[in-house]
């Protein structure tokens, strides 16, 4: 179930923090009115009671509005650690448009709205969380913390790749080895939330696919959202005239008529998105598809069924 929220006026009013805040929130509106209800994302201060522990915690108000025992949580407990993982190569910048926004966004500002929302909920539960850039390089790394300093800094960083990029950047995209050398530098065991269109290199993909095992092999627990615009770059659906296609990590142009096209390329990603749901699904890997014009429940939802299963 998708909420309804007028993220245009929201935009007008206030920093990438609040937006996401307004987005959660909303969020959480909308578990209450679908199959989802249930997950305790609005108790902040509060975890489940487990049965054989002191009951001299239990929030017994709490208990009166909901039915359900719930403990008073306390700083020095200890939560999951989350690093998100956010490819800023250029080739996210597509779909080029003359006005970004959170409800019409290219792929780097869907990422940036969905992770901000995670970082939202992560928050709301007391969590730590870490932020890695790259590109053909490593961009950002912070550890992951729970302060609010730490926070505001996060989303201090990710409002910059709000902005567009000038014209004629060329950022190409290196998953592998950033994915190598991000898993070498999270120390203790993590959720690893990667937000990325894993666009390689040619000749790179067994590379690639290694980087996420490395992950896994650190005990990491991995969700993978493979971010695009459906309609372009999967259905490939274009009007029927020439265009001219331009690579935005090379710079290369290709003139040609879609209708020529469509059939090999759209079988041609079929087969490699297929791949990646099969090399994820082998090395325990959730991969969830993330059309950047369908929303963020598609991004929340399945964070929320990882944590519950964590924790």
């Amino acid at each position: 179930m998708e909420y309804s929220i007028d993220h245009n006026r929201l935009q007008q009013f206030g920093s990438l923090e609040f937006l996401a805040r307004q987005v959660v929130e909303g969020f959480i509106t909308g578990l209450h009115k679908s199959p989802f209800h249930g997950f305790s994302v609005e108790f902040a201060e509060h975890r489940q009671y487990n049965s054989g522990e002191s009951i001299k915690h239990i929030d017994w108000k709490l208990y009166g509005r909901t039915d359900k025992l719930y403990v008073k949580r306390y700083e020095e407990e200890t939560n999951l650690r989350c690093q998100i993982i956010i490819d800023n190569s250029s080739s996210m910048y597509f779909p080029v448009k003359p006005d970004i926004s959170i409800d019409n966004p290219n792929k780097i500002t869907f990422s940036i709205y969905a992770a901000a929302a995670l970082i939202n909920l992560l928050q709301r539960q007391r969590d730590a969380v870490g932020l890695s850039l790259f590109s053909d390089k490593i961009e950002l790394n912070t550890r992951a913390r729970s302060t609010m300093v730490h926070m505001k800094h996060l989303f201090s960083e990710m409002e910059k790749l709000l902005k567009p990029i000038s014209p004629g950047t060329r950022k190409p995209t290196g998953v592998a080895e950033a994915i190598h050398q991000i898993a070498d530098m999270i120390h203790k065991r993590s959720l690893v939330v990667i937000f990325s269109d894993m666009l390689e290199r040619q000749g790179k993909l067994d590379e690639m696919f290694s980087a996420l095992q490395h992950l896994r092999y650190n005990k990491h627990e991995v969700i993978l959202f493979h971010v695009v615009d459906k309609s372009k770059e999967i259905d490939f659906e274009y009007d029927n005239r020439p265009y001219k296609f331009v690579d935005m990590e090379s710079g290369e142009e290709m003139k040609l008529s879609p209708l020529e096209l469509r059939k090999q390329y759209v079988e041609s990603v079929g087969e490699f998105v297929n791949e990646l749901k099969l090399r994820c699904g082998k090395y325990m890997i959730d991969f969830v598809a993330a059309d950047i014009n369908a929303g963020f429940s598609q991004i929340l939802h399945p964070y929320l069924i990882k944590r519950k299963k964590l924790y």
